[in-house]
Order: structure tokens, then sequence, then C-alpha cells
């Protein structure tokens, strides 16, 4: 194996190149890039970096990232061969694409454990996905040759980790201006499961974390997926929800709004005592993070809309998701969550035409009714505290004045989030 570090992330989208990629790059890494992005894969390969625009309220400044290289996914002899010269990986490619890349993760693998290759290679898995890194350990496991079974359980690690950093969408016109161009903000955490990660000296495991710039490894990890789940996804959610309603097309408009910015405030704090209740976690810690996140939303130069914010309302409905997690947490600490019930409501009013998860949402509730939906989707009873909280909450969303404001033209961006 190359004496250079060598990194190879599936995926080189926001999270890959806005975030992994820098931070890789930044430690002393060549990264090679897997994505099915023939343009952006030749960009990168004909240049060997990329650029990264960092952007907030004080400013923007633009950084130069590399080395960098790239392979087409299609080519999978390529990447397996990358894979074998790994000393680090990542995949960032979305919770959907994960079981089409687990066979070539398999194949790099194999090729690992004929050759003989000592050490290890852990795997951090950047995905918006409950148990994330064991779903994508399982597929692999199923696509790998049984005689590697022994290796891949001593060499090869699969890492849970919780993206924090905002990256908007880019325009067209950015993107013809530069193919390799990337908009993110400055913040720069990238918290990690430590009792993940593997590694092998002298024949004995132990684990050997990778010094990687902003990588924090942490053991109960399961507090900081609920710090992100439900405090900056949930606080995105109910920004985008709500904004939508009142006819806000970005979120740090809606973020001004008195009316949104009142549930938010108390939304949030529902959710601190819920995390507190449930993980034993520092308040005084939770309400230092609420913070940083509420001065992180009102980035005007991200200009995140809200129907990104917002899209995919069936998927962000979900028992265990950002907004029905949150308020089960919270119910942990013997409160109805009636704030955290707001965006649930406007979650199940969100209505915008140009996201079929909202036109699929609206005709579930046309043919059965919002508590049927409220049941089937969220796992919300209609005589529960909870969901009579959310079905007077969806009531007034419909009736209200104060959530009939005129809309902008909020349905014509078609953004993704």
């Amino acid at each position: 194996m190359a004496d250079s570090k060598r990194a190879v992330i599936f995926g080189a989208g926001n999270v890959g190149r806005g975030f992994l990629g820098q931070l890789f790059c930044e430690s002393g890494y060549r990264v090679t890039f897997v994505d099915i992005d023939e343009p952006l894969i030749k960009a990168m390969r004909d240049r060997g970096s990329y650029t990264v625009r960092l952007v907030n309220n004080d400013g923007i400044d633009e950084v130069t990232v590399g080395p960098v290289s790239g392979l087409l996914s299609s080519d999978a002899e390529a990447v397996a061969g990358a894979l074998v010269e790994a000393t680090l990986g990542a995949t960032a490619v979305g919770a959907r694409v994960l079981p089409y890349i687990a066979p070539l993760l398999a194949q790099g693998i194999a090729q690992r454990a004929r050759r003989g290759i000592d050490q290890p290679l852990n795997i951090i898995v950047c995905e918006n996905l409950k148990n994330a890194a064991n779903i994508l350990r399982d597929d692999v496991l199923e696509h790998l040759d049984p005689a590697a079974h022994d290796y891949f359980e001593r060499h090869v690690g699969f890492v849970d980790t919780v993206i924090g950093r905002m990256v908007p969408e880019l325009s067209p016109d950015l993107r013809a201006q530069d193919t390799t161009l990337i908009i993110v903000e400055p913040y720069k955490e990238l918290p990690v499961d430590r009792d993940a990660f593997v590694g092998q000296r002298s024949g004995d495991i132990r684990a050997e974390i990778p010094a990687v710039v902003g990588m924090e490894a942490h053991t109960g990890f399961q507090l900081f997926t609920a710090r992100k789940l439900y405090l900056h996804n949930a606080g995105h959610a109910i920004l985008g929800y709500l904004g939508y309603r009142r006819g806000h097309e970005l979120g740090y408009t809606a973020l001004e709004d008195p009316e949104i910015r009142a549930v938010l405030d108390a939304a949030l704090q529902e959710s601190v005592g819920g995390i507190v209740a449930s993980y034993g976690a520092d308040r005084a810690w939770l309400e230092d993070h609420v913070r940083d996140l509420t001065e992180r939303f009102a980035n005007r130069v991200l200009a995140d809309p809200v129907l990104r914010l917002g899209r995919d309302p069936l998927r962000k409905l979900a028992p265990g998701d950002r907004l029905v997690g949150a308020a089960r947490c919270a119910e942990k600490a013997g409160v109805t969550p009636t704030h955290l019930a707001w965006g649930i409501a406007a979650a199940l009013a969100f209505d915008a035409p140009s996201d079929s998860r909202a036109v699929e949402l609206q005709a579930k509730i046309a043919r059965s009714g919002v508590a049927q939906v409220m049941h089937d989707v969220c796992g919300i009873d209609a005589d529960e505290p909870l969901g009579k909280a959310v079905l007077e909450r969806y009531e007034q969303l419909r009736t209200e004045p104060r959530w009939q404001a005129v809309r902008r033209d909020v349905n014509a961006l078609d953004a993704g989030a």
C-alpha cells in the first residue's frame, strides 16, 4: 500500500464534496470521489481540486480543496482498486442509494482480504438515516464472499456520524460557471461514534481514531444523534412547514417572522427537555447548541428555501424522525409538546405541488382523513394528548387568518433537501 494517506468518499454532492472532502484534504488525505455525475467527476479529475465557497452574514471566503480525483461508480474495478489503497472511507450518497454502493464496498474489501492488508478501513457513514452504519454494514456483508467474513469483522469499521454543516442547492448558473463549486456555511464539527472504529496491531483488535480536522470521537453516540435530529432537523422542519404556511420563500425570513419564531423557540425547548430526560444530557450544553443553531439558521447568504427544508413530509413525519420523534422524546419529560405539535400539524398540511411526496400525503388525507393519516404515518392516535394537540393546530392552520397569509410564489421554487 502507498505510504500517503488516501480516502475514498462515495458521493460527491452536498456532504461529500461540501464537507467531508474539505476536512479530509485539510488532514493530509488524497481523496477519491465516487459518483454518477460524469461532468463533475471529469472536472475534478482534470483539475485535481475543486472550489468551496464559505458563506455567512459576515462575508464570503473561497478555498481550493485538493488533492482529489474522481471515479464513476459504474467503474467497479477502479473503485475496488481505490478501496484497496484507502486508509479511510466515507459515504454521503443518500439513504436510498446505500444498497447500490454496498456491492462496490464488498468488492474492494474482498480484494483487501485477498492481499492480506492489515491496516483497518473505517468507513464514516454520513447518511440522514437512523442506524445508517449498521444498515450499510449488513448490506455489505450480504455481498461479501464468506471467505472474507473474518477479515471483515476484524479490519472494517462502519462509523455513525451526524452532519451539521448546511449546504444549499447550487443554481444552474453557478454550476455552469464552475462545475466543481459548492457553497457551504463555515461550520466545521464532525462528531463520530468512537465505539464503532476498528483497528488491528500485532494481532489484537484495537480502535485507532484517524486524525481528521473537525472530527471528534464520542462514546454514547445516541445523544449526538438525538441532538441533531430533535434540535437541528426539527428546527429546520418547523421553519420549512410554518414558513410555507405564512408565505415565506426562505428559511431566514421565516426565522424573522415573530409568529414562527415564538413556536420555534418553544418547540426547541421542549426538545431540550426531552433529550435531558431521555439521555441525561447537560441542559446548558444543549441550550448553547440551540443558540448556535438559531444564529446559523439566520444565515442570509445561504438563502435556504422553505421547500428544501420541508421536502418529503412523509419521511419527516415518521414516528422516529425529527418532529414526532422529538415530540415523543419531550413526553418523557412529563409534558405534552404543544409547540412541536405545531410542526407536526404544519407538516400534515404541507401541500406544495412541486413536492411529489407532499402531493402523495395530501392524497392520503383526502382519502382517509387527517386523523387516520396521522395514525398511519406518524403513529399518533387521535385521542391521545399529542394527537389532540396536533389536530387542534391542524384545524387552526386551515382556518385562522394568521396562517392564511397571501402566498408568494413559493411553489415555483423546485429545490431539493
